[in-house]
């Protein structure tokens, strides 16, 4: 099987698909299933339109900026929007965090881009932004991760909003949300864990919409999709993310999973179910506009700014005093 656990059942004969009988080739443990491929992408695509429809993403009306890196879930779920007749554009953002690593996971975006007919919108970090992540980890002023995301949001919001998208589209799955909803309730950050919705409505004239069409899904449905779709992408990790902590929330919960499928999928469900109406009831933040940019923000200057400023004054050369003689 592509996917998890052993392709025959415990009374010893080969799985069957759970939808049409024929020969499994994919198991989905938590839905204590197993599906041939062609009901597999059929799975997969049930639960990208089931996510759309119950939490009003978006419709065939709305042009969607899908943010691609390189990897299974952004072009699978690219993939599937364009399969299912919505207007989209990619949106690449050349961080890098490594030059190997970044022209391969470039070259992944314009590849599928080019197969699929897509339009693909790339931004490059060092020549549109002067500097790199991988700068400011050597810098060392702050973790590379948590720059690195800081940049990503303020960079696809502000390409969604002067572009005239309507929505703009991320890849998070089922194992991104759970791991950071672990994070948020074991620090109880409770304002982060208030926004953690598959869709978060646009709060300001220049706040796009944002939505993750993928949470009903996990990494490795997405990893199977694409093999079986058979999508190019970048297996590596990103060379900065040693030592970040999601990765650690992930491992928990893969424990876990292991011992009892669907862990994970009742974490987040169940919060999406029980707790996110009572998070949700705490006062909203009001944005305004950054005086230096213009973006929204809920100070003065925002986030992104104050990180560029503070690269600039790090990496600012020393002014030679020249010295004239009396």
């Amino acid at each position: 099987m592509i996917s998890g656990g052993a392709g025959k059942r415990s009374g010893g004969g080969p799985a069957k698909c759970k939808r049409c009988r024929e020969p499994a080739k994919v198991e989905v443990a938590r839905a204590n299933a197993a599906f041939c491929a062609d009901c597999f992408l059929h799975y997969v695509r049930n639960q990208v339109t089931k996510a759309i429809d119950e939490h009003s993403m978006f419709d065939k009306t709305d042009r969607l900026l899908v943010c691609v890196s390189g990897g299974k879930d952004s072009l699978a779920l690219w993939d599937i929007l364009m399969d299912m007749g919505y207007d989209t554009t990619g949106f690449y953002i050349a961080l890098w965090t490594g030059e190997d690593y970044c022209s391969e996971s470039r070259d992944k975006c314009e590849a599928f881009a080019e197969k699929r007919g897509g339009k693909l919108i790339v931004h490059d970090l060092k020549e549109d932004e002067g500097f790199t992540i991988e700068q400011i980890a050597r810098e060392g002023r702050r973790t590379p991760c948590s720059v690195c995301g800081l940049t990503k949001r303020y960079l696809t919001n502000l390409a969604a909003s002067q572009g005239g998208y309507d929505v703009l589209v991320t890849g998070h799955n089922l194992d991104d949300e759970a791991a950071t909803l672990m994070g948020n309730t074991l620090h109880w950050q409770t304002e982060y864990i208030a926004r953690q919705m598959p869709a978060l409505p646009s709060t300001h004239a220049k706040l796009v919409k944002k939505v993750k069409p993928l949470y009903r899904v996990s990494e490795r449905e997405t990893a199977a999709y694409s093999i079986i779709r058979g999508i190019d992408y970048i297996v590596e990790e990103c060379p900065l993310v040693a030592g970040n902590t999601q990765i650690r929330y992930k491992d928990a919960l893969n424990s876990l999973e292991r011992l009892s499928p669907g862990t994970k999928q009742q974490f987040f469900f169940g919060y999406l179910d029980k707790a996110a109406p009572l998070f949700a009831a705490s006062d909203p933040v009001v944005l305004r506009e950054c005086n230096e940019c213009g973006q929204p923000t809920p100070g003065e200057v925002c986030a992104y700014c104050r990180a560029k400023k503070q690269l600039r004054a790090k990496t600012r050369p020393a002014v030679e005093i020249e010295e004239v003689a009396p």
